[in-house]
């Protein structure tokens, strides 16, 4: 299935509490589980003033149905075609 890289751009993010987090993870798995088996939410980065998503979804416009039903920002969709790390040099 496809990997895609979401940018929400999301001013204080990096100061949202603990429970903010959890209230926004809540809202995302809910959308997920309404949305059924093809969409999968598989961990987020929290920076300053944004977040960076990582979905498994069989296309964009799901990640972006996502997104609307959520109520949250999908500022850049990106699809992964390769993954690299240091074991990529060996």
């Amino acid at each position: 299935m496809p990997k895609y890289v979401i940018e929400r751009e999301i001013p204080g993010a990096g100061n949202l509490s603990a429970e903010q987090l959890k209230a926004i993870s809540q809202t995302s798995c809910g959308v997920l589980s309404n949305m059924g088996p093809q969409i999968q939410w598989v961990h987020s980065y929290v920076t300053g003033d944004k977040i960076y998503c990582i979905y498994n979804a069989p296309n964009e416009e799901m990640v972006r149905e996502h997104a609307k039903q959520g109520g949250f920002p999908a500022n850049a969709v990106n699809r992964v075609f390769s993954i690299i790390d240091p074991t990529t040099a060996e």
